[in-house]
């Protein structure tokens, strides 16, 4: 990552800081969380590593991650801060970043969200597809055949190919990337 991808996440990093400035460390977003225990790095701790400019060590975690954006921690917060919002601000630096430790999860949303673009909704031999060709390592589909194959014989996994409802959603995914620029 060079340093222009640095500062960009910095900055990023910096708009989180403000929103949770008035944290006073509680610790009442950890005990919300039902997804903690799983966590490295628990969210009180997170935002203190923010408040602390620890960019580096935050990235090298996969706590934001683990969020489920189940709103628990917002809404039980009480400073009122918008910590789901703050998580998912993260989420998008890391993703805008291409930081290699959350390559497999960036890859595999942007492959969901091209697939539901392009067909109207998710067609899943397609969507696999196409993840396992953008991961680019041959090893990733052997993993998943023996679930793959199961989710075919109780036909979970539909072999549809046609190309209805296609481009349907092109308005909206371009007014999406015009918001959020």
């Amino acid at each position: 990552m060079g340093q222009q991808d640095n500062d960009r996440l910095a900055a990023q990093v910096n708009a989180v800081k403000k929103m949770i400035q008035p944290c006073i460390q509680c610790g009442t977003c950890t005990g919300s969380c039902p997804n903690s225990r799983f966590m490295d790095i628990t969210p009180r701790h997170m935002w203190r590593m923010v408040l602390m400019d620890r960019t580096q060590d935050i990235f090298k975690s996969k706590s934001f991650i683990m969020c489920s954006s189940c709103y628990y921690c917002t809404l039980r917060c009480p400073r009122g801060l918008e910590l789901t919002q703050a998580m998912n601000l993260l989420k998008q630096a890391a993703s805008k970043a291409e930081l290699v430790a959350f390559r497999r999860s960036t890859v595999f949303y942007r492959s969901f969200l091209d697939n539901v673009r392009k067909y109207g909704r998710v067609k899943e031999m397609q969507f696999m597809t196409r993840y396992f060709i953008s991961m680019k390592n041959p090893v990733i589909p052997l993993q998943f055949a023996p679930l793959g194959l199961k989710l075919m014989a109780r036909k979970k996994i539909h072999t549809d190919f046609s190309p209805q409802g296609r481009g349907k959603l092109n308005a909206l995914f371009e007014k999406t990337a015009q918001l959020e620029e």
